[in-house]
């Protein structure tokens, strides 16, 4: 059963969701109240900030915990449905996903619908990544992770990445990942019926043709699930079962299974959509991080453990391709 923190958060989201329904707001309106909304969201002691632009052209950030394992790092996509957030709103929770997990986090401000649709968010992300690259890190101590829209975007890195022939990371991590852009009406009237959240007045249902464009909303760097699975690095998806994405999300972790893919499902029980973001007042968003930080770990001791059995000369559970860095 939900806390009763997560319960008084779901009144207030819900009473602030009836007036969204009612006005329809635009995007620049709704991005403008996330970020007032990101004033109150601090970050945790010692964590270090260190802002940089990536080639001079994409705005990112390093949150550094102290005490950060010297090598490995994660990169982090925010979400927002492809057209909302930014470093500001999801600043707190990254800053306390690197200091849970012990490693320092770039996460980046890529482009956003509808004024830059697909594919200029993952092309960031690309970016991102071929920028670790670049400064020394190296795959098997790098792991990708993303929140709704970006939790797919991280998932949709990886496709591209192994399509492209490239370097995989060692892991994704999606936490409540948005893998297929074309959501049914049914799911969306299922989650307002039972859980009295309007995902309606957020007009998550328009979000995706926006980032789309041009594009068939069945594109497998668009929707995941749509996508040939097989090859991809292990997989942590954590998913609310009263959130709309909870179907897709099942679909994709079964998907995944059955193309081989070390696959860890956690779901959560009746908690909102985008509960991560609240960790310093829902118990249940700070047990999610901590297991996303205890599956890093896991992960990790495995590749070494599995490096030791061979004499050194791997460092991951799967042979990686030849890496390609062209921009």
């Amino acid at each position: 059963m939900p806390s009763f923190q997560h319960l008084l958060l779901k009144q207030f989201l819900t009473a602030a969701a009836a007036p969204l329904a009612r006005r329809k707001p635009s995007v620049g309106a709704m991005r403008l109240a996330m970020e007032a909304g990101s004033l109150f969201n601090f970050m945790p002691w010692r964590v270090h900030l260190e802002s940089l632009k990536l080639d001079n052209r994409l705005e990112a950030e390093w949150l550094r915990p102290r005490g950060a394992h010297p090598t490995r790092v994660l990169l982090y996509l925010h979400g927002g449905g492809y057209v909302l957030g930014s470093l500001n709103t999801h600043r707190s929770l990254v800053g306390s996903l690197a200091q849970r997990s012990g490693l320092n986090v770039l996460t980046i401000n890529y482009r956003k619908a509808p004024d830059h649709p697909f594919p200029a968010a993952l092309d960031d992300a690309r970016r991102a990544y071929r920028w670790l690259l670049r400064h020394g890190h190296q795959p098997h101590d790098i792991v990708v992770a993303g929140d709704s829209a970006g939790g797919g975007l991280a998932l949709a890195l990886l496709l591209a990445l192994r399509d492209a022939g490239e370097a995989l990371p060692a892991a994704g991590v999606g936490l409540s990942p948005w893998t297929d852009l074309n959501l049914p009406i049914t799911a969306l009237r299922r989650v307002a019926r039972e859980e009295g959240l309007l995902l309606e007045a957020l007009q998550m249902r328009t979000w995706g043709p926006l980032y789309a464009h041009k594009t068939p909303l069945t594109h497998p760097l668009l929707s995941p699930l749509q996508a040939d699975l097989h090859g991809l690095p292990p997989l942590l998806i954590q998913v609310s079962t009263a959130e709309v994405l909870y179907d897709d999300a099942l679909k994709f972790a079964d998907k995944a299974r059955a193309a081989g893919v070390s696959v860890t499902l956690q779901p959560f029980e009746g908690l909102v959509h985008w509960w991560h973001l609240f960790w310093r007042i829902v118990p249940e968003a700070r047990q999610a991080l901590d297991q996303v930080a205890a599956f890093l770990e896991k992960m990790w001791a495995r590749a070494e453990a599995e490096k030791s059995s061979d004499g050194g000369r791997g460092h991951s559970l799967r042979p990686q391709p030849r890496r390609q860095l062209a921009a």
